[in-house]
Parts: structure tokens; C-alpha cells; sequence
């Protein structure tokens, strides 16, 4: 018998940032860096697949466009992508993206992955508080513990992924299943089978995304230079950017 035809997941990847300026010379804007991710993830399958063969991306401009957002009939997933804004903040893009992911959660149907921003927008719309972390930034590659779920999940028994972030959100939702945690964030990673995935950190950044942003910060006089520093020794670490997409492929898919 032959094999049955599975479609393409429709992915629409809410752009909630414009990149800085050689990340956006070289992929676009963060559409094309996720796509860029999830080509990496495609090849490192066993066989390797094509991304057209399990993803239909689309990318939407939701901080200059309120109408930019898809119908949530025509789509089956959507991907909160990273910001320099904050979460918690009540700017009209914001506020409208948090009720647009509380209406796909609630709906029940449209499967929701976050990263950073993203992640914190879901805990928004949950009822969690999201806020500045009184114990500073937390950048670079950074070890995370997992739990029994996470380990399971992303495939590998510790984590290392690129971190940008001050704002964290404080609690779980009720609900969720926590899959990852560090000293400086307790709430790294969420789950809800078939509903929700999302992670604090930036499986889609690599090394020289991440050295921009950290000169640009320091230069700007957002980082200190000891925080700046710190960041730069750990700039060229391994990371499990890769094993992360994959698990985002799996729940896209489960």
C-alpha cells in the first residue's frame, strides 16, 4: 500500500520585531529566519525532508499592520516570534496580539509555539503576569534543566539555547506543563499536548545574530559592560537551536 498524503502544516509566523540590520540584509525580516531554522531542522530529520513538505510559512508584520493578522480558518498553527518590546506592555499591537492568541487557544483548533516575546504573550493571554526579572538579563547560550517532560520533548537531557531577554513570565498558567527551567527563569518552557509549545528562549538565532544584537545593546547602553562581556564568552557555545525546531515540528504535526 502506498503512503498516506499528509499535508503541509499552514504556519503563519507573527512578526512581532524588525530585525536589526545584517540579520535583516541577509534573511528579510524574522519570517525569514524561522524559515531558515526550520530548513536546518527539515535536514537534520533521518531521512532528511524537504521544509515544503511539512511547512506552509507565512509571515505577518503585526506590529505596523493591525490587519495583518490571518484568519484562524485558514490556518492551522501560529509562531509568536521574539521582540525588543515588552509583553506586558498595553500598546494597541500588543494588547491585540494577546487576544488574538487567547482566541486561537481558546478555539482550540490553530496549535500556538512562542519564543521569547512570544512565549511571555502566551502566559499573557493565560493570566499569567509577565514582568522585568529582578535578577537581570539573561543572554548567550544558556544551560537549561529539564524536566522529565522536557527531556522527552526536545530529545536530549540538558538544553542550551541563545537567551536576549529581561522580562520573564512569573508563573505557569494552570494547565500547562513546564518542560525547562534556570536559576535566573524558572519558567523557561511550556506545553500543553496538541494546544501549546513555547520557549523563553531563541532556538532561531545563531551566533553572529546574537553577537550583533549584543554589540548593538552595548553600544545602544542597554547592557553594562560586564553583562555585555559575559554574553560574548558564551556567544559561540553549542546550542540546541536545532533540536528545539524539531520539537516544534512534532507537536506541529502530533
Amino acid at each position: 500500500m502506498g503512503s498516506i498524503y499528509v499535508p503541509p502544516v499552514r504556519l503563519a509566523i507573527l512578526e512581532a520585531d524588525t530585525p536589526v540590520p545584517g540579520i535583516k540584509a541577509k534573511y528579510g525580516s524574522y519570517g525569514g529566519v524561522f524559515r531558515y531554522l526550520f530548513e536546518r531542522a527539515c535536514a537534520s530529520l533521518d531521512p532528511p525532508v524537504p521544509l515544503s513538505s511539512v511547512l506552509e510559512l507565512s509571515s505577518h508584520d503585526i506590529v505596523n499592520d493591525l490587519n495583518a493578522y490571518p484568519d484562524p480558518e485558514t490556518i492551522d498553527a501560529i509562531l509568536i516570534s521574539g521582540s525588543k518590546y515588552s509583553a506586558y506592555d498595553n500598546d494597541e499591537w500588543i494588547v491585540r496580539l494577546t487576544q488574538y492568541t487567547r482566541r486561537c487557544l481558546e478555539g482550540g483548533r490553530v496549535r500556538v509555539v512562542g519564543t521569547c516575546f512570544g512565549h511571555q504573550i502566551v502566559g499573557r493571554a493565560m493570566g499569567s503576569q509577565v514582568g522585568k526579572n529582578i535578577r537581570g538579563w539573561e543572554l548567550s547560550v544558556t544551560e537549561h534543566e529539564l524536566t522529565p517532560e522536557g527531556k522527552k520533548l526536545f530529545g536530549v537531557e540538558k538544553l542550551s539555547i541563545h537567551q536576549m531577554h529581561r522580562d520573564v513570565v512569573y508563573d505557569l498558567p494552570p494547565g500547562v506543563v513546564p518542560l525547562a527551567s534556570t536559576d535566573v527563569c524558572p519558567v523557561q518552557a511550556m506545553h500543553i499536548p496538541k494546544r501549546l509549545i513555547t520557549v523563553q528562549g531563541h532556538p532561531e538565532f545563531t551566533e553572529d545574530m546574537v553577537r550583533e544584537i549584543l554589540e548593538m545593546r552595548r553600544y545602544g547602553g542597554i547592557l553594562g559592560e560586564d553583562v555585555f562581556e559575559d554574553g560574548m564568552r558564551r556567544v559561540a557555545n553549542k546550542h540546541d537551536g536545532v533540536a528545539v525546531a524539531r520539537a516544534f515540528l512534532r507537536f506541529l504535526r502530533e
